[in-house]
C-alpha cells in the first residue's frame, strides 16, 4: 500500500498492539479489509476484527471462516463493554508500545482519539504525520492552532493548506500563537476583523512586530 511503503509499516508483520489501536479507531470498511487480507495466517489479528461492532458483517463473515479454517475460534467471543475513560487510556497504552513507523501510521489513519493522543507525542514526525490523516476536522485543526506546545513546522504546514486557510478561526488562531514566525503571522492580519486586530494590538504574548502591525492597520481602518 502507497501510505504503508512511505512509512516502512507493512500490516501483516505490524505488532498486534498497533492493529488493536487501529481497528478501535477506524471506521473504514476499506481499512478492516486490508487488515484482514494481510492478516490471514495471523488468527490473534483475526479475532479482533470480529469484536468490534464498527466492523462490517461481510468483513466479519470472512474474518469467522478463516477463524474456523485455523480450527480457533476463541477469538470471536464478544467483547467486554468499556466506558471511553477506559477505552482512552488503553489506546493510549497500546500507542505507547508502538514503534515511531507504526505510530505515524497510525497518525495517517486513526481516528481522532489516536490523533489527538499522537500530536501529543514526543516525536515531531510523528506529530506532523496527524496533519496528513485525512479525516481531520477543521475543528481539531484550529486547536491545534492554538496550542502553545505546537512545533513551528506544524504552523508552517496548516498554513500551506488553502482550504484550512479559508477557516478564519484557525487563521486567527495560526496568527495569535507566539510560536508563529512574524513574518507568517504579519500577512495574515490583514484578513483578520478589527475587534480581533485590537486585541492582537494589546497581547504581550505575541511577537512586538505583530502587536505594531496589528497597531498600524487599525489606525488605518478608523475612519477619519
Amino acid at each position: 500500500m502507497e501510505e504503508q511503503k512511505g512509512i516502512g509499516v507493512d500490516l501483516s508483520i505490524a505488532s498486534k498492539e498497533m492493529i488493536e489501536a487501529l481497528i478501535a479507531e477506524t471506521a473504514d470498511a476499506d481499512t478492516f479489509e486490508e487488515i484482514l487480507q494481510a492478516n490471514i495466517k495471523r488468527p490473534d489479528i483475526i479475532g479482533l476484527l470480529l469484536t468490534n461492532p464498527e466492523v462490517p458483517e461481510n468483513i466479519k463473515t470472512k474474518a469467522a471462516e478463516l477463524l474456523q479454517s485455523h480450527g480457533d475460534m476463541t477469538a470471536s467471543s464478544p467483547a467486554e463493554e468499556t466506558t471511553p475513560e477506559i477505552k482512552s487510556q488503553t489506546l493510549m497504552q497500546k500507542i505507547q508500545q508502538l514503534s515511531v513507523s507504526e505510530k505515524r501510521l497510525l497518525a495517517m489513519r486513526g481516528g481522532r482519539e489516536a490523533r489527538s493522543i499522537l500530536f501529543k507525542d514526543t516525536n515531531k514526525q510523528v506529530m506532523l504525520a496527524v496533519l496528513e490523516n485525512p479525516k481531520i476536522t477543521e475543528t481539531e485543526i484550529e486547536l491545534l492552532a492554538h496550542s502553545r506546545s505546537i512545533p513551528d513546522e506544524a504552523l508552517r504546514t496548516i498554513t500551506k493548506n488553502k482550504a484550512w486557510m479559508k477557516n478564519y478561526g484557525i487563521v486567527l488562531a495560526v496568527a495569535t500563537n507566539p510560536k508563529t514566525p512574524p513574518g507568517v503571522a504579519i500577512p495574515m492580519l490583514y484578513n483578520l476583523k478589527m475587534k480581533d486586530l485590537a486585541t492582537i494590538e494589546k497581547n504581550r504574548n505575541v511577537a512586538e512586530a505583530l502587536r505594531t502591525a496589528a497597531k498600524k492597520l487599525v489606525q488605518a481602518r478608523k475612519p477619519h
